[in-house]
């Protein structure tokens, strides 16, 4: 029996389906076993009900001897079985009364009884319980009556009525068919919700990975460009009056471009190669003094109050890349020309905040959206938390509360 993939919906999809067909697929295919029709199974099927019939009439001299109509009841029955994915109402009852059709006609009993077991076990898995269970009822229930009241007016001639003992052997057939058929359609759900919340898994996965690499992409083009910006403006200003100036300004655009094609190509380098560990370590606070040396170049000037401390690699990358997205965000969006960067230990916390003195020159002051969902996210990641906006006395301020160590190095 054909499964689910990983990536389609719970178990529960096929009940919403139309009652003859299974129904279809996410995409709108039909499902995988609804194209494939089970040949190999169902020949099987059929070479053991006819042989196991034939071997059966043997012991059975008193029923009615196998005829070509005894066999075309056997051969329905059983190549019936050939739908029981596609039409699993259809072939539960389709089965059950030609079975049905075959006893009461006298024939020797045999393995007959099994294609009604297995067409009821494919629609109590399919997720119609109760066409099942009526197909079997109306087969336990037909039986009854013929070999307790019609067996006079049935062949074989001089048929006896069976006794209630063998009714309820029958009917305890009957009830454990039907409990394993619930024990599949328990253990098929199950799979699927497996599956299902593999999938989900998976996908989550891939949603952490896409936000974190769009972290890392905002933050090295934020960055980059702000300051590329910032002394294309001055570049262009000082061309005729101030020519060295102005080749100053080109220089820095060029070191901070080739900067953030490094930075951008060793994250596009993590996309391409899944799995293998990225070629240049990832920024951190060792790299401090760049990003002072980068804010001066666009006309920022930084002081660092406290020695930053060593971080796990985690913590070391969102600390790095706060700083650069608060003063990124200085540079484009404040007229304050002198940025404090202040590191600070409380217990187990590092405390990183970036202060300017304003004013702001728009109406986002601290920076756009993006860069302080950015900031937010990498702390949350880590356990820690961010706050950020205007300053009683003017200015901004973003404070960082992070982990300083990881649960290892406890």
């Amino acid at each position: 029996m054909a499964v689910m993939d990983e990536q389609r919906a719970p178990s529960h999809w096929w009940r919403h389906g139309p009652l003859w067909r299974g129904a279809p697929d996410d995409d709108g295919a039909e499902p995988q076993h609804a194209r494939r029709l089970p040949w190999r199974s169902t020949v099987l099927l059929t070479a053991f009900v006819l042989i196991g019939t034939n071997f059966a009439a043997q012991d059975q001299p008193h029923r009615v001897p196998l005829d070509p109509y005894a066999r075309v009841l056997l051969l329905v029955a059983s190549v019936l079985l050939l739908w029981r994915h596609r039409y699993p109402v259809a072939v539960a009852f389709g089965t059950a009364t030609a079975t049905l059709g075959y006893l009461a006609a006298g024939y020797p009993y045999g393995p007959v009884l099994l294609t009604v077991a297995v067409s009821c076990f494919s629609a109590v898995v399919a997720g119609h319980r109760r066409a099942a269970w009526a197909s079997v009822g109306l087969l336990w229930t037909g039986h009854a009556l013929v070999t307790l009241w019609l067996y006079r007016w049935l062949p074989p001639p001089g048929d006896k009525s069976a006794g209630l003992t063998q009714e309820t052997v029958i009917a305890t057939w009957v009830l454990a068919i039907v409990a394993l058929s619930e024990l599949g359609r328990v253990r098929r759900e199950q799979w699927a919700r497996e599956r299902a919340d593999r999938a989900q898994a998976a996908r989550r996965r891939a949603d952490e990975e896409r936000l974190r690499i769009a972290r890392e992409l905002h933050d090295v083009l934020a960055h980059s460009i702000s300051v590329i910006n910032v002394q294309a403006g001055m570049g262009l200003a000082l061309l005729d009056s101030d020519p060295e100036q102005a080749r100053a300004a080109l220089t820095t655009i060029k070191a901070a471009s080739k900067e953030a094609l490094g930075e951008v190509r060793q994250v596009l380098d993590t996309l391409r190669t899944s799995g293998a560990a990225p070629r240049a370590p990832a920024p951190g606070l060792d790299r401090l003094p760049e990003l002072v040396e980068q804010a001066a170049a666009a006309g920022l000037t930084v002081r660092i109050e406290g020695a930053p401390p060593r971080l796990p690699p985690g913590a070391d990358l969102a600390a790095f890349r706060i700083v650069q997205e608060a003063l990124t965000n200085v540079v484009r969006h404040s007229g304050s020309r002198h940025a404090r960067v202040t590191f600070a230990q409380d217990g187990d916390a590092l405390r990183l905040r970036i202060d300017d003195d304003g004013p702001a020159t728009g109406a986002d002051a601290g920076g756009s959206g993006n860069g302080l969902a950015g900031m937010r996210e990498r702390a949350a990641a880590l356990g820690g938390t961010i706050e950020a906006g205007p300053r009683p006395d003017g200015g901004f301020r973003v404070l960082a509360v992070l982990p300083s160590h990881t649960r290892e190095d406890q």
